[in-house]
């Protein structure tokens, strides 16, 4: 007959931070006690708080007694068993959670950053450590994702998981489309609202939606991905022009995460890209996030919701103590991320996908006849051609067919070079089915 979780001795958790997701984690823990306990299999207990300065006033559910600004001491004091990290960042967070692992705790992590580029090595320590390391909230903030991934579909075959994962872009993107917004008036409103950091360069870079995309690639295809391995290019040259062309042709543009298996290898890479406005990702709004995920027996899953925030975060972060809690008390270690496939990461420019060509040209006869030849000469099929404008604001818009990332960049590379063509103005990806 089971123990009644009242009668067990409390699992004692050290949080390292206490912004925004980490004051929301200490809140609930506190607040949730009773649920959490029942959940958990016992009753657990926030018993230190590391933080850089203790006297900064903290929001109400924060219980100043347990401030320390000794991180180090705090995640290897005996009576600590889970170490929850969420200050960010590479170092200190590196050396902590491997003191952490080392000293036989789990770890629960919202550091997509640091498990992007030493998932493997923080692994291996846990496995060495008979500990949990668990990170659901390292990517798209509340949604169920990872945990899917790594446990749900581990019977199956994914082939390809494609999505938003950047809510900060997201809602960028689709205030240049709503509303007919410049980059930087979006950027700027992004701010205002708290989607947006002062320094929002790890989100329109794509750095950020790149970390995720390592994990989710190492995870769905079962090798060691990092973000290294990632091709990114952000949102930051995307005009409010391309945002009306694309959409003049039937396209939103979103930053996209897009992982793929084939037979050579994995492709990973995060940039703009336009999708068919009946796509449900075309209809995902705001700093709201989904992803695709394609398996071979369950076919299409899409998982959508909350992306980053204190709260979203928090509840993903509760929801591994509670996974880690259970571990602990039936003296096991939850499933570790399997890497036997080992698939190398294929470069960009042997990547397939299509392009979106917009050209400044002259409005002259025959000035499409030596831009087609080009595509033909490397291999490149046009789907669509669309001309907007006339004489000095003449265009020419050019959708293909799926081609190798390297034969587009020689064609308008050559393009760039015919006196007809005053400008390549833009070339953007476009992802979804041929038909679409």
């Amino acid at each position: 007959m089971p123990v009644p979780s009242a009668g067990r001795e409390p699992l004692r958790i050290a949080l390292l931070g206490c912004g925004c997701v980490g004051s929301q984690v200490a809140r609930l823990l506190t607040e949730q006690a009773a649920g959490l306990s029942a959940r958990a299999g016992g009753p657990l207990e926030l018993v230190g708080i590391a933080v850089r300065d203790r006297q900064r006033p903290r929001p109400a559910g924060v219980d100043a007694s347990l401030l320390t600004s000794d991180p180090a001491e705090l995640v290897t004091r005996a009576d600590v068993d889970i170490v929850v990290e969420l200050i960010g960042g590479t170092e200190p967070a590196r050396s902590l959670i491997s003191a952490a692992l080392g000293a036989g705790k789990s770890v629960v992590t919202a550091n997509k950053a640091l498990i992007a580029s030493d998932g493997g090595a923080l692994h291996k320590a846990a496995s060495a450590s008979g500990v949990d390391l668990y990170y659901e909230a390292a990517v798209a903030g509340a949604i169920p994702l990872l945990r899917a991934l790594r446990e749900s579909l581990a019977g199956d075959a994914i082939r390809r998981v494609l999505g938003i994962v950047n809510g900060t872009t997201n809602f960028i993107l689709d205030q240049m489309d709503s509303a007919g917004a410049e980059f930087g008036a979006a950027l700027a409103r992004a701010q205002e609202l708290g989607y947006a950091e002062a320094d929002p360069t790890a989100d329109v870079s794509g750095a950020d939606a790149a970390a995720k995309a390592a994990i989710l690639a190492s995870l769905a295809f079962h090798s060691e991905i990092t973000s290294a391995d990632v091709f990114t290019e952000g949102i930051t040259s995307v005009s409010a022009e391309d945002i009306t062309k694309a959409k003049n042709l039937g396209f939103a543009i979103k930053l996209l995460a897009i992982c793929e298996r084939g037979d050579e290898g994995v492709s990973v890479r995060v940039h703009p890209s336009l999708i068919p406005r009946d796509h449900p990702l075309a209809a995902v709004h705001g700093a709201y996030n989904a992803v695709f995920v394609e398996a071979e027996a369950a076919g299409p899953l899409m998982f959508y919701g909350a992306g980053a925030g204190g709260q979203p975060t928090a509840s993903a972060v509760l929801g591994d103590i509670v996974a880690v809690a259970r571990n602990q008390r039936s003296g096991v270690s939850g499933p570790e991320p399997l890497t036997y496939a080992q698939l190398p990461a294929i470069p960009m420019d042997e990547a397939l996908t299509r392009y979106f060509v917009s050209l400044n040209v002259a409005d002259q006869p025959g000035v499409l006849a030596p831009i087609a030849e080009s595509f033909a000469r490397r291999g490149v099929s046009i789907k669509i051609v669309h001309q907007e404008g006339h004489g000095e604001d003449a265009s020419l818009i050019i959708v293909t067919h799926a081609a190798r990332e390297c034969a587009l960049a020689e064609t308008t590379a050559e393009l760039a070079a015919m006196g007809a063509v005053k400008a390549v103005s833009s070339v953007l990806r476009v992802e979804g089915e041929e038909g679409e």
